[in-house]
């Protein structure tokens, strides 16, 4: 007798190019992401407001910023195990936080590859709470811009080169999630200061240091990839907006903070981003 052999449609490859097709895990909502959402919404509410100079809070206003993205990278990783069982997901957030946190210890004491950075406080570079923060940044551009592009990416899931297409567009969100970051960690919060070099520099920082970003984004993403696929198909869901609200969100408050110390031209690029994310993500979520 022949044995029947299963047959792999297009889109539904095994490895990089494999569609992201997620299981159903659950049609029911989740109440703790639902929580974790809305004091996320009240934390930036605040911030926002905050930083407007609506109000002034009783403590420094970076413990604000600390808050928030605690909630935004908490927030990504419960919306990822709606998808996804839990051992992937912790174990793909725990390589990109180790990942970043080897690549930024050594820049801090190299320079490499990103330039020479001095982290805001005092005492060694490598424990100033500055220092620790970044890892989670990394962490929170990733998710979130990987689930972006997916949503961009929805006309094509079915592709051979999905998964391809998916990896290159997270390196690009993510360059430009550092793109509208730095001007307001430098010349807003005060967070890092970058050293004056003689290449080509955005609001101080090295033009070179956003392509490293996308390319390390990249080479993250070639290892934690695996993890992130679901490894059996389901019926189809509809998309999921949850990190594209996270992604822009950022994007709007880094923008608004520029706008603020009236640093026009990062606000208006930051707008730019914005808009036409916001544009590729609705049509991807349309089709």
């Amino acid at each position: 007798m022949h044995k029947k052999t299963k047959q792999t449609r297009p889109g539904q490859l095994h490895g990089y190019g494999q569609a992201d097709s997620a299981p159903e895990r659950s049609s029911r909502p989740n109440p703790l992401l639902w929580a974790i959402t809305a004091a996320l919404a009240v934390a930036y509410v605040l911030d926002v407001t905050a930083l407007c100079a609506l109000w002034h809070p009783p403590f420094n206003p970076s413990w604000l910023d600390a808050v928030l993205l605690a909630l935004a990278v908490i927030s990504a990783i419960i919306a990822l195990l709606r998808q996804l069982p839990a051992s992937n997901v912790l174990a793909a957030s725990l390589l990109i936080a180790l990942f970043a946190a080897g690549v930024e210890w050594l820049n801090l004491e190299t320079g490499m590859p990103f330039g020479a950075i001095l982290p805001a406080g005092s005492g060694p570079l490598a424990a100033r709470p500055v220092t620790w923060v970044i890892p989670f940044l990394w962490l929170a551009a990733i998710l979130n811009s990987r689930g972006t592009g997916r949503l961009i990416l929805r006309p094509w899931r079915k592709t051979r080169t999905y998964g391809f297409r998916l990896i290159g567009l997270t390196a690009v969100l993510a360059a430009l999630f550092d793109f509208a970051l730095e001007p307001f960690a430098e010349h807003v919060r005060h967070y890092w200061f970058w050293e004056p070099m003689k290449i080509p520099s955005w609001q101080g920082a090295p033009m070179t240091g956003f392509f490293t970003w996308a390319i390390f984004t990249a080479l993250i993403l070639v290892f934690v990839t695996p993890l992130l696929i679901a490894k059996q198909l389901s019926k189809r869901r509809g998309p999921d907006f949850h990190p594209l609200a996270l992604w822009l969100g950022a994007i709007v408050f880094f923008g608004a903070g520029c706008a603020i110390e009236r640093l026009w031209v990062p606000a208006a690029a930051d707008a730019a981003i914005v808009l036409v994310a916001a544009a590729f993500a609705i049509r991807g979520a349309l089709w």
